[in-house]
């Protein structure tokens, strides 16, 4: 009696099956016909075909950017090359896609240039001040060895006493110019940091805050491959 039942259950469970199976292919057959059209709104296609087009564009950009940064790593010297493995070079291809990277690393050249072209103009000052300070000091030691009186016996001590004084003078002018150097180079490396931190908070491949100066040679071989590419506007011109 138990395996009848069984039977039966499992010819029943067949048969639900078998019909649910026979209903969905005759909902197929509905859709079959030579004359069914998809019903699609045609600004819904249009959108569909303008993505694709668009990410085929991208897609076209990503290569040629990879390509040409391939061939400018092969101009680097090895020890920098193996520094730069294909997923980087792919990532950064992706990176500068939609432009934002272009815009700015020019941003960041140009503030450099400005800072650059400022502690210039700070250092040439400090020169200049210098050359009309010494200027002024050996006319002072010319008119005070022409006022001399007695000159032929106090010439000589006259003399000794300008030359301490210019040498002293000089001394102080080198430590100035030493000192303005040191600080000018800490603002530089103050402002590679921030040039690091800002690419990196971009999300550039290759970039981060490091005080390596291998690693900031690499970062910089980055910034000119970046710069010598096209832009997607002038690629697109």
């Amino acid at each position: 009696m138990s395996i009848s039942l069984q039977n039966r259950s499992g010819s029943s469970s067949l048969t639900r099956r078998t019909a649910v199976l026979l209903s969905m292919n005759s909902c197929n057959d509905d859709f079959s016909g030579s004359d069914y059209v998809p019903s699609v709104e045609p600004s819904v296609l249009a959108s569909v075909k303008e993505e694709l087009a668009r990410k085929e564009e991208q897609q076209k950009k990503h290569y040629f950017y990879l390509s040409e940064l391939q061939n400018m790593a092969q101009e680097m010297p090895a020890k920098y090359q193996q520094r730069l493995p294909y997923d980087l070079l792919n990532s950064l291809a992706g990176a500068v896609i939609d432009g934002t990277v272009f815009e700015i690393v020019r941003s960041l050249k140009e503030v450099q240039l400005l800072e650059e072209r400022n502690l210039s103009t700070q250092r040439m000052k400090i020169l200049s001040d210098q050359k009309a300070q010494k200027q002024e000091l050996q006319k002072k030691h010319r008119d005070a060895l022409q006022q001399c009186p007695g000159r032929t016996t106090n010439v000589p001590f006259i003399k000794d006493k300008c030359r301490v004084e210019m040498q002293a003078f000089e001394a102080r002018c080198e430590d100035a110019l030493r000192r303005k150097d040191m600080k000018s180079v800490s603002d530089l490396d103050q402002q590679l940091s921030q040039q690091q931190s800002t690419l990196e908070r971009a999300g550039v491949p290759g970039f981060h805050v490091t005080n390596d100066s291998t690693e900031i040679r690499l970062q910089m071989y980055l910034l000119d491959f970046i710069s010598r590419l096209p832009s997607p506007e002038e690629m697109t011109c």
